[in-house]
């Protein structure tokens, strides 16, 4: 299904007003235009020298700010694996107090359009000058892990270094090099190494959702709708970057400051409901089998599966920061989704808090004192970063739903093919739809009889109105 030409004119200058509601930044204001330029000519360069390590990233093809690029090998003797990690020095171009520090305050995180993104930083920078794009020597924290052979973490170190990246990676050729076995060492241990953390995670309670994700995809100057089931590839790759955040948690509590990603752990009641929509979808769970446990089991392929998945991510809900200084215990502490202590610290391209959480680190490892312009930020970037995750969330939310609108606004009537995902526990007569095709979630409203979860169901599209931005459906 696509729209037309003049649909696509259409959408597009929805996306456009969709902006000016939701008050996205605009174009980056000259002197941080400046600033960034004369950055990206000049970096604060670091004195070691690391561009012999044959590092590799793994994003989507389109991706040019490329944060992490990684390499894993083995410990001589099969004594387990390193793994080195580098992350995009952002701090070695952004000049606490001016004006692209400012700037980067007031963004606090990159937003995605389908029409194109709304940066954290100047594309000289995150698509350029500071991206770990492949052939070109940049600035990075270079973390160091030492394993052992069950994956979990001996040693920790990062330091500042120049590095170079080899190769530009993406899920899907990750997937099929290892599947088929042609991929090098270095990549092949991802599969190892992110298997034995996957093991790890699951001795301490932990759980990562693999929930199919809705894709708005450009298909000749318009948009249309798909679904990704995440791939082994993006759980091994997660896997790095989780146990990096844990590294760097660790720090930052060993040194009395810093600012952990914190999520509290789900109310009874949650629990309860998910374990009644599992009964629903005719999931088998037992009384014995953790929450965590049973979610290794599913396949998102599967619709039942899907729905509960999704049923799942309420769970997970009320994640924030936690800042602390001064030796003190930040309370909360743990992460539940992860299990342990854990900091956003992989992204700083596109997320602010994570250069701070990066330089806190560097600090603690070299046992010198955090640099005052990271210390005195502490204080006001949990509620920074609320702020701009509320608004990456509605921004893509509200796209999606933009989308769904236009694919459809021409189909009021017709009947659809669909799952119920979920169902309004106080209110038996809405809930949301999964449509096969097109890749649609909407919301469904029934008349009289009670929504049946996780039940194929014929569905007919009373509303689909790209002014609102909202589809909806009814039992057909």
């Amino acid at each position: 299904m696509h729209m037309t030409g003049a649909d696509g004119a259409a959408l597009r200058a929805a996306l456009r007003d969709l902006r000016t509601e939701l008050d996205v930044p605009a174009e980056f204001p000259a002197p941080v235009l400046a600033e960034a330029e004369r950055a990206a000519r000049a970096p604060r360069l670091p004195a070691v020298d690391a561009t012999d390590l044959p590092l590799f990233t793994i994003d989507p093809p389109a991706s040019r700010d490329l944060d992490q690029a990684m390499h894993l090998a083995k410990r001589a003797g099969g004594n387990g694996y390193r793994v080195h990690y580098a992350i995009a020095d952002v701090a070695a171009f952004v000049t606490p107090g001016g004006a692209l520090d400012a700037e980067a305050h007031r963004r606090v995180t990159t937003l995605y359009f389908p029409d194109g993104k709304v940066p954290l930083h100047p594309s000289v920078l995150s698509e350029d000058a500071a991206s770990l794009l492949p052939g070109q020597t940049c600035p990075a924290l270079l973390w160091r892990f030492d394993l052992d052979p069950a994956g979990r973490v001996e040693t920790t170190g990062v330091r500042r270094a120049l590095v170079r990246s080899r190769a530009k990676l993406d899920y899907d050729g990750v997937q099929r090099a290892i599947d088929s076995g042609t991929a090098e060492e270095p990549l092949a241990l991802l599969q190892d190494v992110g298997r034995l953390r996957e093991t790890l995670e699951q001795e301490r309670g932990g759980v990562s959702l693999n929930v199919p994700e809705q894709e708005i995809v450009a298909r000749g100057g318009s948009y249309t709708l798909a679904y990704r089931a995440p791939l082994p590839a993006d759980g091994w790759n997660a896997q790095i970057s989780l146990m990096t955040g844990m590294a760097a948690a660790e720090l930052m509590l060993a040194a009395g400051a810093g600012i952990l990603r914190t999520l509290p752990s789900a109310p009874d009641g949650a629990v309860g409901r998910l374990r009644r929509s599992a009964a629903a979808l005719r999931i088998d769970w037992p009384h014995h089998v953790p929450y965590a446990e049973l979610v290794r089991t599913l396949d998102p392929h599967l619709p039942a599966h899907a729905a509960f998945l999704q049923e799942c991510t309420a769970l997970l809900r009320g994640a924030g920061y936690t800042a602390f200084t001064g030796g003190r215990a930040p309370d909360p502490l743990l992460h539940a989704a992860v299990a342990a202590p854990y900091a956003h610290c992989t992204a700083p391209l596109r997320r602010l808090v994570d250069r701070y959480a990066g330089e806190l680190c560097v600090a603690a490892v070299a046992g010198a004192e955090p640099p005052q312009w990271a210390l005195a930020a502490l204080e006001t970037l949990p509620e920074r970063m609320a702020d701009g995750n509320r608004l990456a969330n509605t921004a893509e939310r509200e796209c999606v739903d933009l989308v769904e609108a236009a694919l459809l606004k021409d189909l009021v009537g017709e009947t659809f093919e669909a799952t119920v995902i979920d169902v309004k526990e106080h209110e038996p007569l809405v809930g949301t739809v999964h449509l096969e095709e097109p890749a649609v979630v909407g919301k469904v409203e029934s008349p009289s009889a009670r929504l049946p979860l996780g039940d194929r169901i014929r569905v007919r599209l009373t509303e689909a109105d790209p002014g609102r931005a909202k589809v909806l459906f009814a039992p057909a």
